[in-house]
C-alpha cells in the first residue's frame, strides 16, 4: 500500500479554510475566458458521450459540480475535506456530494463517464500520482473522458503556512512541468487529446495547464 499520510495534512487545513475558501474561490462564470471554454469543453465532450456519471473529484464547495449540472452534465462531487462537502451540500441541495480520497476511489470498474479533476491534484507527492492516474482509468467506461487543470512549473515544492485570509494550513503543493503530467497520463493508460497552458497575466506567478484525455475503447 502506498504511504497516503499526506491526506491528514491535506483534509485538515481544507477543512480548515473551507468558509474562506467557499467566499474567495471564483465561480466557473467568473473565470477567464480560455479557462471557462475548457470546462464547457469537457461538459460538451461527456454530455454528448452519454457514457455515465461525472465525477468531480476535488469538489471543494461544489461551484464547478454546478457548473457541469447546469450544463446537462450528470456530475456528482467529491472532496476530501467533510467541511467542504457540507458546504456543497448547503449550496447545492440538488446534486450528490461525498467525501473520498483520490487515491481509492470508491467506485466500480467501468461505471464513470467522466472524471473532472480542477486544481485538485497539486497536493499530491508526485511518486503517488500514478495511483491517482490510475484510479481515473480504472473507473471510467472505455471511451470516458478526463479533463485535468492546475497549476503547472518546473518541479516546485512548496510548502505554504497559511491561505485564504490568513488562515493556517500545513499541506504541501507540488508544480510539475506540463509535459512531465502529460507523460503521467499516458502511461496510466490515457490518450491525451488536447493540452493548454496559460501563461500568468501581467502580477501573478502561476501558470496552468488543462490536459483533456480518454480511456480507450476495448478492441
Amino acid at each position: 500500500m502506498p504511504d497516503v499520510s499526506y491526506l491528514d495534512a491535506v483534509r485538515k487545513s481544507y477543512d480548515t479554510v473551507a468558509t474562506a475558501y467557499f467566499e474567495r474561490v471564483k465561480s466557473p462564470a467568473e473565470l477567464d475566458p480560455l479557462s471557462r471554454g475548457m470546462l464547457d469543453v469537457f461538459a460538451e465532450t461527456v454530455r454528448a458521450a452519454g457514457l455515465g456519471p461525472v465525477a468531480d473529484l476535488g469538489c471543494g464547495p461544489g461551484k464547478v459540480t454546478a457548473h457541469l449540472a447546469e450544463r446537462d452534465v450528470p456530475a456528482f462531487g467529491m472532496d476530501l475535506s467533510p467541511a467542504m462537502i457540507e458546504l456543497a451540500r448547503d449550496a447545492h441541495p440538488d446534486l450528490r456530494f461525498g467525501v473520498g480520497s483520490m487515491t481509492a476511489l470508491p467506485f466500480a470498474d467501468d461505471t464513470l463517464g467522466g472524471v473532472l479533476a480542477y486544481y485538485s491534484t497539486h497536493h499530491t507527492p508526485p511518486e503517488l500520482l500514478p495511483v491517482v492516474f490510475g484510479e481515473f482509468h480504472r473507473t471510467l467506461v472505455p471511451g470516458g473522458h478526463v479533463m485535468l487543470a492546475g497549476h503547472v512549473g518546473v518541479g516546485q515544492h512548496l510548502r505554504p503556512t497559511q491561505a485564504y485570509g490568513g488562515l493556517p494550513v500545513s499541506y504541501e503543493s507540488y508544480l510539475l512541468p506540463p509535459d512531465g503530467l502529460a507523460e503521467l497520463l499516458k502511461q496510466a493508460g490515457l490518450v491525451l487529446t488536447a493540452r493548454l497552458v496559460e501563461e500568468p497575466d501581467e502580477g501573478a506567478e502561476r501558470t496552468f495547464a488543462t490536459f483533456l484525455a480518454r480511456k480507450p475503447e476495448r478492441p
